[in-house]
């Protein structure tokens, strides 16, 4: 296992975001494929003939559903990589996405991630067999409970949070404070050092990916405890790498995007990434430090659950799930150094190329802006299809 740092540096300078929605058989995945990459490209000040690699990161699909997507924005016989890690895709997309850049075999790699999937609660292809994840992620909540004297209200605050940060999300699908087909696609625009250095004006808004590890199970996977099934170690594993790559630590971090598939799981990977002290993730909940306010603000977005638990899309900070699963623990930092201010909506709009802020509303694109994005040479209108005008007329 790698365990330093690339020796090139890998940059965020752009991301797109859908709307997670019920599409209720009226919105396919090429559709939020083309306008996240749509939305993604503009801030980065690059178009499809700037992209060197593609990466597709979804579950639930046919084979080579990633150029099915990226075609739409071009046809130039670029590598694209269709990614599946279960919960982890999304995640294992980006890191796919750094390795390239890190070394050397990109300058830009456009990464989205997509997934269309089936009405009703998660289910499994395999019905010869009951599916054991909820009582896994059920057991590991029972076992915190009886080792470290968390409480079921401990469970249920951490759900309540989700919920209050998922009002702030214009792109959560669900934003009640208390309360499924789903689909979503987020893209993102990876860029190299020599990329930014040629464009050194955008250097203010790229995000430096500091450290980053993906890792799998270790032999502790089967010692009979419910919270290691969960994926505890290579949790662990991952995030001391990430950090150690980065040259910080726990108590350099301000925002957490982490995996709450369960609230159950959110408990545990507070502890795993040791964000709190081994066992006292509940009293880091109990005392109002997991949100605006506190120590950490853990899952502005809202989370997983919010979102209607999307599996491969969300490219949050942790992903995990358990036997079979992997982790990917990502730390981000400004590439310029600087200390975060406030920046008015209308700027957002100018830097992104949007005209206005997708942090606070969820808008479209213009025709003009998809022309603008899409291959100036290689572009197939037998590729994008209705996709285009399927997506102005949603917005």
């Amino acid at each position: 296992m790698v365990r330093s740092a690339p020796s090139k540096r890998c940059y965020v300078l752009g991301v797109g975001m859908t709307k997670f929605i019920k599409p209720r058989g009226k919105v396919d995945y090429t559709e939020l494929g083309f306008e996240a990459g749509v939305k993604a490209m503009p801030a980065a000040q690059v178009t499809y003939d700037d992209v060197d690699q593609g990466v597709a990161c979804y579950c639930y699909g046919d084979s080579t559903c990633g150029q099915r997507v990226f075609y739409q924005f071009g046809m130039t016989q670029i590598p694209i990589y269709n990614v599946n890690n279960n919960c982890s895709t999304g995640s294992t997309g980006l890191h796919i996405g750094r390795d390239v850049i890190s070394n050397g075999g990109a300058d830009c790699v456009l990464v989205i991630g997509f997934e269309k999937m089936n009405p009703g609660s998660l289910q499994s292809f395999w019905n010869d067999r009951e599916n054991p994840t909820g009582t896994n992620v059920a057991d590991a909540g029972i076992e915190y409970m009886e080792k470290y004297g968390a409480s079921n209200a401990d469970f249920a605050e951490i759900t309540r949070v989700n919920h209050e940060h998922s009002q702030r999300n214009p792109y959560s699908q669900f934003q009640q404070v208390a309360a499924l087909p789903l689909m979503e696609e987020p893209a993102a625009v990876l860029v190299s050092e020599e990329f930014l250095n040629s464009r050194p004006h955008l250097r203010s808004q790229a995000v430096l990916i500091a450290g980053q590890a993906l890792t799998t199970d270790a032999p502790s996977l089967f010692n009979r405890s419910s919270i290691d099934l969960m994926g505890y170690d290579m949790s662990k594993a991952a995030a001391e790498i990430a950090l150690r790559q980065d040259g910080r630590t726990t108590a350099d971090v301000q925002v957490v995007e982490l995996h709450d598939c369960f609230s159950a799981n959110e408990m545990v990977t507070i502890d795993a990434l040791g964000l709190s002290e081994k066992g006292k993730a509940h009293e880091l909940v109990r005392n109002g430090d997991i949100t605006y306010g506190g120590k950490y603000v853990i899952n502005p977005s809202g989370g997983l659950i919010s979102k209607g638990h999307p599996l491969a899309p969300p490219v949050a900070l942790q992903h995990n799930l358990g036997l079979g699963g992997a982790a990917v623990v990502t730390v981000y930092e400004r590439a310029d150094g600087q200390t975060a201010t406030k920046v008015s909506d209308e700027e957002v709009g100018k830097i992104n190329g949007l005209g206005y802020n997708p942090a606070v509303v969820a808008k479209g694109f213009t025709a003009e802006q998809a022309s603008k994005v899409r291959s100036k040479n290689q572009k197939s209108a037998w590729a994008l299809g209705e996709a285009e005008a399927k997506v102005l007329a949603r917005f």
